[in-house]
């Protein structure tokens, strides 16, 4: 059942399953909660009260919000968990993985662990090198074009390329859905404005956060002409022995959806290490 959280600038829609200690969990840009259906089912099994949360401008949250920033978000990870009781565990993707730096490192009384998948948490620089992968290149350029244009069409083509390979079983149902969502006034505005942030200020927290950190990085992904460098370089941004980073063999850059149950099986053991009732 969809519940909504009111905050300062709009309204963010949530679903709760499960019981035991609380796990939040929030999605890249341009999607929406369902992007962990595959996930969520199997932390509920394993004994874990589960949030998953539209951001802002997204799914069912409301639009017109001033700003999108990974603070803005972290922002509303955190009204979340004081609603819900926390502390929690947040679990981030892409542009939410910066903001669950964020919101540990401003918040570490709620926030007990996190874990970025294909995070965009630290200022980005392109190099020649990286240029000579052709996955970067491509997916850079679809990206582009999707935040210039405001296109659904060329946001689809980014995600035929960030899922290389193996397709989830209901991709077609994604896009449909992908489709229906963006159509809706002002849900392509957001996805462009999330797309024009810098992850500066996530990049700035990296650290001051206090929590065990895991960072999953797909060995596909191809935001990254080196995914494993740029996970790398997000942990070693951490304190010392807080972060670790573990790759999951051709994986784009959705890993939750594309990989679950291996997904899942890093997931787990680091919630049994540090998550709280």
């Amino acid at each position: 059942m969809t519940e909504h959280l009111a905050v300062d600038g709009g309204t963010l829609a949530y679903d709760v399953t499960g019981s035991g200690p609380l796990v939040v969990m929030a999605h890249g840009m341009g999607d929406d909660r369902a992007s962990y259906r595959f996930v969520v089912p199997q932390l509920v099994a394993a004994g874990y009260r589960v949030a998953a949360v539209d951001l802002r401008g997204c799914g069912e949250s409301s639009v017109g919000w001033s700003s999108y920033t990974r603070t803005d978000l972290a922002g509303d990870l955190l009204a979340l968990v004081r609603h819900l009781g926390g502390p929690a565990v947040l679990v981030g993707h892409s542009i939410s993985g910066g903001a669950v730096t964020v919101a540990a490192a401003l918040s570490p009384e709620l926030v007990a662990g996190i874990v970025e998948l294909g995070p965009f948490t630290r200022k980005q620089s392109i190099g020649l090198g990286d240029l000579r992968s052709k996955a970067f290149r491509t997916g850079m350029t679809r990206l582009l074009m999707t935040t210039v244009l405001g296109s659904t069409t060329w946001w689809h083509r980014y995600l035929d390329g960030a899922f290389p390979g193996r397709k989830p079983a209901d991709w077609d149902d994604q896009l449909r859905r992908s489709a229906t969502v963006l159509a809706e006034p002002g849900r392509m505005k957001a996805l462009q404005q999330m797309g024009r942030t810098a992850p500066t200020d996530a990049g700035a927290q990296l650290g001051n956060i206090v929590c065990p950190a895991l960072v999953v990085q797909g060995t596909l992904d191809p935001d990254w002409a080196d995914p494993r460098a740029e996970g790398e370089a997000v942990v070693a941004a951490m304190p010392a022995g807080l972060g670790t980073l573990e790759m999951i063999d051709g994986a784009g850059h959705y890993p939750h959806t594309q990989f679950p149950d291996e997904t899942v099986a890093l997931v787990l053991p680091f919630l049994q290490a540090h998550a709280r009732a």
